[in-house]
Order: C-alpha cells, then structure tokens, then sequence
C-alpha cells in the first residue's frame, strides 16, 4: 500500500467518503462485511475485540479503538474543538482560516474538504447512492440516510437538558434551545428584528420585498409563502375538517383551529415584553410590537405613506385607485373599507349598538358616541384658529368659520 493512500485515508475530514475509505480497509477488498472472515484471514488480521472490526494495519485499529473509547486526542488550538483523527483536525482548521482549496469544475464551488466536494457533484450528477432499505428512498449523502431512517425507526436520540424534549436531528435541537436561551442569531439588515430560524428571516424579508410568488389560479390573490396559498385553496374547496369539540365550529387548518380553541381556553401565550399585554395569536403581537417600536413597514409606492399593518396598506391604495369593492345589497352604494358597509348597513336596520352610559342614548357608530359624551364632559376639543372659541362638535366649529368668511 502507497504513502500516498496513507496519507488520504488520515487526512481526511469525517465526510462520508473518508469513511468509506476507512470502512474499506476494515472489510478487505472483497467488500466482505467487517464481522465476516476475509476470503485471506491474514489479510486482515488487527481485529477489534468490541465490535469484531478487522482491518488491514495496526495504526487502523488504533484509530477504530477510540470509536469505543471516545478519545479525542487532536485538538484545536484556537477553539478547543478536539477529534478522534488528526485528518479531521486539518479539516476543521479550514473552518477558522476560510481556506477552500477543493474546487467543483462545474459550477466553481469551492469547499474545505475532497469530501465535501464529491457530495456536492451529486447535485450535478443526480447520483444517490445511500438507498432506505425500508421505503427505497434515496439519498445524496449517509448522514441524510440515517436521519431518514429515525422516521421508520422513531428514534430521537438528541435530548434537550432542560425540559427533556427529543428530537430526531441535532439541528433541531440547535433550534429548540433557542426557546429557553432566547437567542436569535439570524438578524434583518433592514429593519434589524432577530429570528431564532433563518427561514422565519426569509419569511420576514418578504414583507420588506413585497414579493409573493405564490397565485391562487381561482381568484388571483398572490401569497408570500406556499404554505398560506395552500390554506387559501381550502377556502375555495369549502373543506374544513378540522372540529371544535367545544362549539362545532370548523377550520380548513389544525392551525386554524388551535388558534380558535384559545377563545374558549382564554390562553394567551404572546405577551408583549415592554407592556406585559397578551395575545392568542403571534401575528397580534407582532402587530402590537410596531406600536412601541414604530415600525411601518408597508410603503405605499404612490405616494410614499407607510403603515404598520398590511390590509391598512391595502386600504390606502383605495384612495389612489377609487376601488370600492364592499356594496350595499340594500341600496347598492359603495364602500372602500368593509367597515363602511357595516356602518351603511345601520341605517337601514336601525342598529345603535352604542349607548351612552350617563344618559342612555344610543347611536350607529363609536365616533357619534364619543361627539356626545362630550355634552357630558363639556369638552370641547374642535378650535377655532382664528378667535380660538372652541366647540365639542366638529359641525359647530364649521358653522362658525362662516361668521369670519365673507359669506356673512
């Protein structure tokens, strides 16, 4: 055996090709598994006394051993990462001075590792060589196929030491920790808000963007994520099969009807940090943030004005375009805002839903309410700018500008 294949097999990272040079070298070139006699037995006669492991040289088993023993005699100098190979050792040290000297000829891709760099010309070449045996599924990588194999198996071997939840994968746990430690590594440069997942980063980058990608083919609304065009679908199909137990009311999403149980439960688990005031849904809160913090995110590219929620973006637009899609099937006039219609809609049902607590009248909308209070409170908030009488209706004061114009 060369130097040179020497040299290949120890300095190398843990990647799935060294392994399986390493792997080859314990089964004997007859691809013999490694706890099955060789076809030579002194072709490999360094045998493991743990596992029945047999391999070719001495040094080999050495290196093997600490599978079972957990040493980790090469360590990082700068970080005090430790590994079981010095091979590894050299690979990790690119981490910390940024050398990538495997280069994919395809698409120029450069990686720290030979290994790496065979793993990426999968993605060129479609090659999958790591079969589910159980499914026939097929992946680029072992690793990937072990993850895999936890969903037929059920086997959550990564533990969190705080509340004692499991997960399959260990970036999963990465993730979770982030609940308790409350760290959110991934940062809008726009705007500066922090997300404990890079995808809730996307996500959020949309609404800077105002990209959504995603049209529904029945109606035309466009969505940022393909998740919420597929709950919008559910609304046109008329499927919800998600039942409230509780009051029989049906949603198209599990999620929908989680958020729905909490207006029998009264849990509301998204509290603002500054005001301690709690909210059922995340989407409330973040909305309530952007009180404290100022935020308007959505700019109107008319005319500039900027709003800190969505549908009062869509609203404003309104004013530009001259839409007023909310009609009264009543009388037929039209309404920018769904909350026009239902004021209109008063006025011929008589509704006052708003009484006035001193005295008992009652009125059709809030406003008119708050105007009377004021003949309780003798508040009188609409000024004159010329003489500065003042006036609780905003009638009255229009009434008196008359008396300063030449109308008079």
């Amino acid at each position: 055996m060369s130097k040179r294949l020497h040299e290949d097999i120890f300095n190398q990272s843990d990647d799935d090709n060294t392994n399986d040079l390493f792997e080859n070298h314990a089964r004997g070139n007859d691809g013999s598994p490694p706890n099955m006699a060789p076809t030579n037995d002194s072709v490999r006669p360094y045998v493991c006394e743990t596992c029945g492991k047999a391999f070719l040289q001495k040094k080999y088993l050495a290196v093997h051993m600490r599978t079972h023993s957990g040493e980790k005699p090469y360590v990082c100098e700068t970080c005090s990462n430790a590994f079981a190979r010095s091979g590894n050792l050299k690979a990790h040290m690119r981490t910390h001075t940024g050398e990538k000297p495997h280069v994919c000829e395809t698409c120029g891709n450069a990686f720290t590792t030979i290994g790496n760099l065979k793993t990426h010309m999968r993605t060129h070449t479609g090659e999958k060589p790591h079969v589910c045996e159980t499914c026939g599924n097929a992946f680029t990588t072992s690793s990937n196929l072990i993850v895999h194999m936890r969903t037929h198996t059920g086997e959550k071997p990564y533990v969190c030491e705080t509340c004692s939840m499991v997960f399959t994968r260990s970036g999963d746990l990465t993730v979770h920790m982030r609940t308790h430690s409350g760290e959110r590594p991934h940062v809008c440069e726009t705007c500066g808000k922090a997300f404990a997942q890079s995808g809730n980063l996307t996500t959020h980058m949309l609404r800077h963007s105002g990209e959504k990608p995603h049209v529904c083919e029945t109606c035309g609304k466009a969505f940022s994520l393909s998740s919420d065009l597929a709950r919008h679908i559910l609304t046109h199909m008329g499927e919800k099969p998600h039942v409230c137990e509780t009051c029989g009311k049906s949603f198209s999403t599990p999620d929908h009807l989680a958020v729905h149980m909490r207006t029998h439960t009264g849990e509301k688990p998204f509290v603002c940090e500054t005001c301690g005031k709690a909210y059922s849904q995340s989407g409330s809160l973040d909305r309530h943030m952007r009180t404290h913090s100022g935020e308007k995110p959505y700019v109107c590219e008319t005319c500039g004005k900027a709003f800190a929620q969505s549908h009062h973006l869509a609203e404003h637009m309104r004013t530009h375009t001259g839409e007023k899609p909310y009609v009264c099937e009543t009388c037929g006039n039209t309404f920018a805002r769904s909350h026009g219609l239902v004021e209109h809609m008063r006025t011929h049902t008589g509704e006052k839903p708003y009484v006035c607590e001193t005295c008992g009248n009652a009125f059709a909308r809030s406003s008119s309410l708050a105007e009377h209070m004021r003949t309780h409170t003798g508040e009188k908030s609409h000024v004159c700018e010329t003489c500065g009488w003042a006036f609780s209706h905003p009638g009255n004061l229009v009434k008196h500008m008359l008396t300063h114009s030449d109308v008079l």
